[in-house]
């Protein structure tokens, strides 16, 4: 079977963009996308192109003082029989139509069709966004070949509805437990009531004051609240332990062992394990680059309230936005989908900043 994805259909971002929907690639199926696109890009004889697992890595090499990326996953979350794509007037439905095929789309578009662009351009196409961090394509490649992300500034074309998104909260996910002593329920006063005892933690978060933080303009407002609660043993004891897991959504200026002093001071007197955390990433605003691109957009930049790839090109000293034509609230949604005039004017704004 030949590649779907002919000169005609990577000559139009919306055409590409339905059909790279139409290749189904839910997290750990993405062969057959990453085939399709890698094809695509040895056909472009201004690419160099490199390949780690279903990652696709290809790059200008124009000698220009400055380096950027423009970088989008292939993989969807499970279809939600909403595939194949379809479409109505302005709006193509389809699974990762949003998420983020139609941002991942202008960057094939351009890879393509820009063979001298004003910066080096590095393209990443890559797998396994959707799923744990140890699979992320992205996270595997600034394990093993650092230098193919090596870059001035970065652009992830996650959904932000065609405006820039600057850097990304941090998340972190504690477990508060309340101890008690158990007791048979029908003398309880023998015991001590551990779900009672997590009414406290419960009072603390329902009355817990987040910050709301301005970094270079960007305002980022911080979260803290339960996600998962478990307690009891059975329906005649007096339970000695509940357990409550807590998310805390963290500005950027805070380090991750700063948000884990705060939880454990929001909580004191209970025990606070951590189980998981990922940093934040500063706005990334000052790269000359990026003023490039804030000048071409022509409005204010607002903060990324969520966690995104862009932490991981932070912390490779990479600074880097959120910036793509779908709309984040319908990510991962049985009626998703993007607007055709959106990824035309994603597709002309990106031309527009790269041209010069």
């Amino acid at each position: 079977m030949g590649n779907p994805l002919t000169p005609e259909i990577l000559a139009d971002p919306v055409a590409l963009t339905r059909a790279l929907v139409d290749i189904e690639s839910v997290s750990g199926n993405e062969r057959e996308i990453a085939d399709a696109v890698e094809s695509a890009l040895r056909a472009a004889a201004h690419l160099s192109v490199d390949r780690l697992g279903h990652t696709l890595v290809a790059g200008t090499q124009l000698g220009r003082p400055q380096r950027v990326v423009l970088a989008g996953h292939l993989d969807t979350v499970p279809i939600a029989g909403n595939l194949p794509s379809t479409v109505d007037g302005d709006l193509m439905y389809g699974c990762g139509t949003s998420d983020m095929k139609s941002g991942t789309a202008l960057a094939l578009h351009l890879a393509v069709a820009l063979p001298a662009p004003r910066y080096d351009v590095t393209y990443l196409f890559y797998e396994a966004e959707e799923v744990e961090a140890e699979r992320n394509g992205l996270f595997l490649v600034a394990r093993s070949r650092p230098e193919w992300l090596a870059a001035d500034f970065a652009i992830l074309l996650e959904p932000t509805y065609g405006i820039v998104e600057a850097g990304c909260q941090g998340t972190m996910r504690v477990r508060v437990t309340a101890t008690g002593r158990r007791a048979h329920s029908a003398r309880s006063w023998l015991g001590r009531n551990a779900i009672h005892g997590a009414g406290e933690v419960l009072r603390r978060l329902d009355g817990y004051a987040a910050r709301q933080v301005e970094i270079d303009g960007c305002t980022y407002r911080e979260g803290l609240n339960a996600v998962r609660i478990a307690g009891g043993v059975a329906g005649n004891v007096i339970p000695d332990r509940c357990e409550i897991e807590v998310n805390y959504r963290f500005a950027p200026d805070r380090s991750e062992a700063d948000a884990f002093g705060h939880v454990r001071e929001v909580f004191d007197g209970f025990e606070v394990d951590f189980l998981d955390s990922a940093p934040g990433a500063r706005p990334g605003l000052t790269a000359a680059p990026a003023q490039d691109f804030l000048a071409t957009i022509g409005q204010p930049p607002a903060a990324k309230l969520g966690w995104t790839d862009v932490s991981r090109f932070a912390a490779l000293g990479v600074p880097a936005l959120n910036f793509g034509p779908g709309d984040p609230n319908l990510a991962h949604t049985r009626e998703e989908h993007v607007e055709i005039s959106k990824i035309r004017a994603g597709a002309q704004t990106l031309r527009g900043w790269l041209s010069g």
